[in-house]
């Protein structure tokens, strides 16, 4: 009987593991199509500072409606340029749940800008501290006496890293990135988090757009999410092929279609320079669309200019 506990004890601790772990997953997951397109500081710290003023941001996302314990996410984003634009800094808090594990994050993003007439490189470095615990006291134990195996777990301190290099012109950008620089994996003997550097767990980010002008009143810009990792073969090469089609810069819709995963839909509206409101709606093409309504985000940007000018103008 006492193995036999100790195995429940193991399996619920490798289940809360992996749903702490999805958490992480879920940041580039579909239902985030709309921050990194609206907020590229999101997938790349190079950006920091790219709107040319202080930018503030507010997310909330709710992925697969219908499924309890689905995850849910806010995140709050600022930035600004400093030193005659030459410097970038930003900052976001996110906040994210996924069945009874929980994740807050603070990251800061620092950016070094090269101006020229008509373009700006950047290079981007980023820190950021995730604090995650699992309330395992909120799970239904099915047998009577595995309740004492239920007990919330301790807040787990994760560091981490991040580099990338944003380049626009006129009507073009590109951008690469690597999110995160340090890699861990849980011991459960151990009960803890250890640190270990493995090339192949990186993740590569190319990020690029151009913008095609279709008359005085309407644009259209096609973009790319492209990612590489050599952790799964199955999810080695990820795409989203992205189009996002602009009316007088008041009023944006857009869509994204993500590698045989999902596809999302955006609407924007600019009341004025500074004001922004979205809303984002992703469904999967996949066998879970059968359990879900799709997934959710809207987002509220508020940016302190009066006078639009940006050596790139695909800034959103």
């Amino acid at each position: 009987m006492s193995r036999m506990n100790q195995t429940i004890k193991k399996i619920l601790i490798v289940i809360a593991i992996l749903s702490t772990i999805k958490v992480g997953v879920c940041a580039q997951s579909s239902t985030d199509f709309m921050q990194y397109v609206l907020n590229p500081m999101s997938i790349n710290p190079a950006f920091a500072g790219g709107q040319d003023a202080l930018n503030l941001s507010l997310f909330y996302g709710k992925q697969w409606t219908d499924v309890k314990g689905s995850p849910k996410e806010m995140t709050f984003s600022a930035d600004a340029p400093f030193m005659n634009k030459r410097l970038g800094l930003g900052i976001m808090l996110l906040n994210e749940q996924f069945g009874v594990s929980k994740q807050n994050e603070i990251s800061t993003n620092y950016a070094y800008r090269i101006l020229s007439p008509q373009s700006v490189l950047a290079f981007g470095l980023g820190a950021s501290v995730k604090l995650r615990n699992s309330a395992y006291s909120d799970l239904i134990a099915l047998d009577p006496g595995d309740e004492i195996y239920l007990q919330d777990s301790k807040t787990y301190a994760l560091a981490n890293f991040s580099f990338g290099v944003h380049y626009s012109v006129k009507d073009f950008f590109v951008g690469f990135s690597i999110p995160q620089l340090l890699n861990y994996n849980f011991d459960i003997e151990e009960g803890k988090y250890l640190y270990k550097n493995d090339f192949n767990k990186y993740k590569y980010l190319l990020n690029t757009g151009y913008k095609i002008k279709a008359g005085n009143s309407l644009a259209i810009v096609p973009s790319l999410l492209f990612q590489y990792s050599a952790l799964n073969a199955n999810d080695e090469f990820l795409y989203d092929l992205n189009a996002m089609f602009n009316y007088k810069e008041i009023i944006y819709l857009g869509g994204s279609y993500q590698n045989s995963r999902s596809f999302a839909t955006l609407f924007q509206v600019k009341p004025n320079k500074q004001i922004s409101i979205a809303y984002s709606f992703n469904f999967e093409t996949g066998q879970l669309n059968r359990f879900t309504n799709g997934s959710h985000q809207i987002m509220l940007k508020y940016i302190f200019k009066y006078k639009v000018y940006a050596p790139n103008s695909l800034i959103f």
